[in-house]
């Protein structure tokens, strides 16, 4: 099995605890159905949007079914296990930031691997990324964390860059996956932690 395979499963099985952990940040009362249908959409959401832009068809879910089992166990695990993971400080974060990380590398190969060009392969991984958050986020009444004032999709972008220019140079294409998803995971961590944000667009009033 390939790292990109395993970073596509495993990015999705976090990406679909994000989605149902997401159902109860505000209180919110959800069934078991509401639950799984924002984890399925957080978890296909970004990639499908990707696979579309791209061409690439079948959609990779509809493609590889065990994808769906995936899912299905992020979000069996989110709903077993929330009383515990929803006492550990910024759980939420925490699965959220790791789903991004994993799904922009992800993005990134696979608009490469179609022949597409560096400059494209970077905004498809950020969109592989974020655009499953920007769904639940709005199915669970939130502002998107793409339209707040994190560093969020700006770390995504780097780390697809650092991720091709390592290629470039001729790393070793694992230790390039691995260095890439750490350098966004810690980029993020530290955003959130120290309240970091990118300089503000327009004049202030």
């Amino acid at each position: 099995m390939s790292i990109q395979l395993i970073f596509e499963f495993l990015g999705t099985f976090v990406f679909a605890m994000s989605g149902a952990l997401a159902v109860g940040e505000k209180g919110q009362e959800h069934d078991w159905f509401g639950a799984s249908f924002i984890g399925f959409v957080t978890a296909i959401g970004g990639g499908s949007l990707r696979d579309v832009l791209l061409g690439s068809y079948p959609l990779v879910w509809v493609q590889d079914v065990r994808l769906l089992y995936i899912i299905l166990a992020g979000i069996v695990s989110a709903g077993l296990f929330y009383p515990v993971v929803v006492k550990l400080k910024r759980t939420f974060q925490l699965f959220d930031t790791l789903g991004i990380a994993l799904f922009t590398i992800v993005g990134t190969e696979k608009a490469i691997s179609l022949g597409f060009s560096a400059e494209v392969a970077v905004i498809m991984g950020m969109f592989s990324a974020v655009m499953g958050g920007v769904l639940r986020d709005m199915l669970t009444n939130e502002i998107p964390v793409l339209f707040r004032k994190e560093i969020y999709a700006s770390a995504c972008m780097m780390g697809a860059i650092i991720y091709l220019v390592l290629m470039d140079l001729g790393v070793e294409r694992n230790t390039t996956f691995l260095a890439a998803v750490i350098f966004i995971i810690i980029t993020r961590l530290v955003a959130i932690k120290y309240n970091l944000s990118l300089p503000k667009f327009g004049r202030q009033v």
